[in-house]
């Protein structure tokens, strides 16, 4: 074996290069192997025995399975001489024994072929696995999207109604105020002639239920919420907030006669 030779068993073995470079330097120096260019190097870089190759790699720290794998690869190859042992004393019958090591048999040939093909069967089964759930998860995930855009679209269509309710119900809103505010001018115009100058008097119409009833409140609402409702109607047709003066006039007179009541009681 030369040191080129020498050199590729021990990083194909996975023995890191600076340590092979030192175990050909200590081989070469032995005499266990001859120097790069000479020996079995010019007859197609065969290697003498199976001996020789499994001590080298014993030698370098190498584990006895993964020697016995490299000698048979290298036996198939046709890189190895002989299966003969070298310089190892030894009787003949395990000489003989250490040799059929290395021989791999046509039967153990097919065993192996069929242990790699159940491998590679199982890992096609689990690559087309993983493929299967990555297309499912795919299919699920655009579902889901679909589903938000679909719930996002409802959401907006329903915040549309709610704005148009909204505004439905304002104008509602203002279109009764308009209209009670119409009653109480026409109510203030038949009532004009015989109203108390001094305004400590409320007109006959202006009792309690008869404010509820202005409001659109029920009969059994408090004196708290009647003020409440005036002071909604006040803010909405202050003059300062767009409103009109006349209609703020009428419903800051009934709600002055209104309070005035409450603190006779």
């Amino acid at each position: 074996m030369n040191t080129e030779q020498a050199f590729d068993l021990l990083m194909e073995a996975g023995v890191t290069e600076e340590t092979s470079i030192q175990m050909v330097r200590r081989w070469l120096r032995e005499r266990k192997i001859n120097y790069e260019g000479t020996g079995q190097r010019d007859t197609g870089n065969i290697i003498d025995n199976t001996d020789q190759v499994f001590n080298m790699l014993k030698d370098a720290g190498v584990t006895d399975s993964i020697a016995f794998q490299i000698v048979r690869r290298l036996l198939r190859e046709g890189k190895i001489q002989t299966v003969e042992t070298g310089n190892r004393k030894k009787n003949n019958q395990q000489n003989e024994t250490d040799s059929k090591q290395f021989i791999i048999s046509p039967s153990d040939q097919e065993k192996v072929v069929h242990q790699l093909k159940i491998r590679i069967k199982a890992q096609d089964e689990h690559i087309k696995g993983i493929e299967h759930l990555h297309k499912t998860s795919v299919t699920n995930l655009i579902k889901q999207r679909n589903i938000l855009h679909k719930e996002i679209a409802n959401l907006k269509n329903e915040k549309s109604e709610l704005q148009k309710e909204t505004k439905k119900l304002l104008k509602e809103n203002i279109d009764l105020t308009n209209e009670l505010l119409e009653l109480k001018e026409e109510l203030f115009k038949g009532n004009k002639s015989g109203t108390n100058k001094t305004h400590d008097v409320p007109p006959s119409t202006s009792n309690t239920n008869d404010y509820r009833q202005k409001l659109g409140l029920s009969k059994m609402a408090s004196d708290k919420e009647v003020l409440t409702r005036y002071k909604q109607l006040l803010k909405i047709t202050h003059p300062d907030h767009g409103g009109n003066a006349t209609a703020f006039h009428f419903i800051k007179t009934d709600y002055d006669y209104f309070r005035n009541s409450i603190k006779l009681k």
